[in-house]
């Protein structure tokens, strides 16, 4: 009506024509940043959100979110920022899509805090969301070996124990992270994507994808349509984001052989999203489902390597005809656990 008019006029500066204001508006949370490797992409995935959106039918607007690095901040003062900003995340998110109505979200990120803020966010706005993940870094090498950061990490103790040349523990420093991406082995931010990928919150085979590949921008175009469904179908995120999904995010975290930190977020998550969960369901879910993948840090192989043999598609293929998850969750695809892995082939 006439009494918008003046709001409408502020759009309109930022690329909204006459029949633009009838088309949903969708926030795309951008925590692209330099800081990190991990957010070092995420802008251009961002670009490629918009065009999704927009070859759907939608008006994107994009916003920015901070990030912290765990990886960098380690060992300084500043890890004492680390989770704090997890909660910044989650505000942040909320504020904008709250202050500007926002009819849908994708939320982009990649470091350890970006993801569960994000997340937090979902759950507490209820509004249709697809999560992005920015993608993983892929291995360094060095000496025949693949590397991820905590191959540095390793270094600096065998250097100081005299264990290692001076020559190889500078190889390492400088090739154990070759480009944009998250940690590269099952750390907390690709135990984070897998876990929201196997919640139904993120599209199927994404969580494992590397930052520098094409398909991971293919991908985030495709995620762009998508919440344009989501959206006309009302499918909310507190209808995906229930206490069996949850479930099934821990399990296929026991599969993997993920970070202990999935157990402080998925609890966080679960709060922002009214649903009951306890420390106490982690270890029941422990106790039933085997680790089956040799990803470091404790093992041998890094994210990208369980892309190329299948991704967390299969191993949820794996833990649904084991009976350990369960396949009748909805998820962001519109379809269940079940029919999004009925053409996987099991190992």
């Amino acid at each position: 009506g006439d009494s918008r008019s003046p709001n409408r006029a502020m759009l309109r500066a930022v690329g909204f024509s006459d029949a633009d204001f009838g088309k949903p508006i969708v926030g795309i949370s951008n925590a692209h940043s330099n800081i990190t490797p991990c957010n070092a992409g995420i802008g251009e995935l961002a670009e490629r959100a918009a065009l999704g959106l927009h070859a759907a039918g939608a008006m994107p607007q994009t916003f920015g979110t901070i990030t912290i690095s765990d990886g960098i901040s380690m060992g300084t003062e500043g890890m004492k920022c680390s989770l704090v900003s997890r909660e910044v995340i989650a505000d942040s998110i909320e504020t904008v899509c709250r202050g500007q109505s926002m009819d849908g979200l994708v939320a982009i990120g990649g470091c350890d805090k970006n993801m569960p803020g994000a997340m937090i966010a979902i759950a507490r706005l209820n509004i249709p969301s697809i999560f992005v993940y920015g993608g993983t870094i892929k291995a360094g090498r060095w000496g025949g070996q693949d590397l991820t950061v905590v191959s540095v990490f390793e270094a600096v103790g065998a250097c100081a124990a005299g264990r290692m040349s001076r020559t190889d523990f500078e190889g390492i420093e400088r090739n154990a992270c070759p480009g944009a991406g998250s940690c590269g082995g099952m750390y907390t931010a690709n135990t984070m994507s897998s876990a929201i990928e196997a919640m139904g919150m993120s599209l199927p085979m994404t969580s494992t994808m590397a930052a520098e590949d094409q398909e991971k921008a293919d991908s985030t175009e495709a995620a762009g349509r998508q919440l344009v469904e989501l959206i006309k179908r009302e499918i909310l995120p507190r209808q995906i984001m229930t206490r069996t999904a949850f479930e099934n995010a821990i399990a296929v975290v026991m599969a993997l052989g993920g970070s202990t930190n999935a157990v402080l977020h998925l609890l966080a998550i679960a709060h922002a999203a009214q649903v009951e969960l306890t420390i106490d369901d982690f270890e029941r879910i422990r106790r039933k489902v085997p680790v089956i993948c040799d990803l470091k840090p404790s093992g041998r192989y890094v994210a990208t390597d369980l892309r190329r043999v299948g991704g967390v598609p299969l191993v949820m293929k794996m833990l649904l005809q084991a009976g350990l998850i369960d396949g009748s969750c909805p998820t962001v695809t519109g379809k269940t656990i079940a029919e999004n892995l009925a053409d996987v082939s099991p190992v």
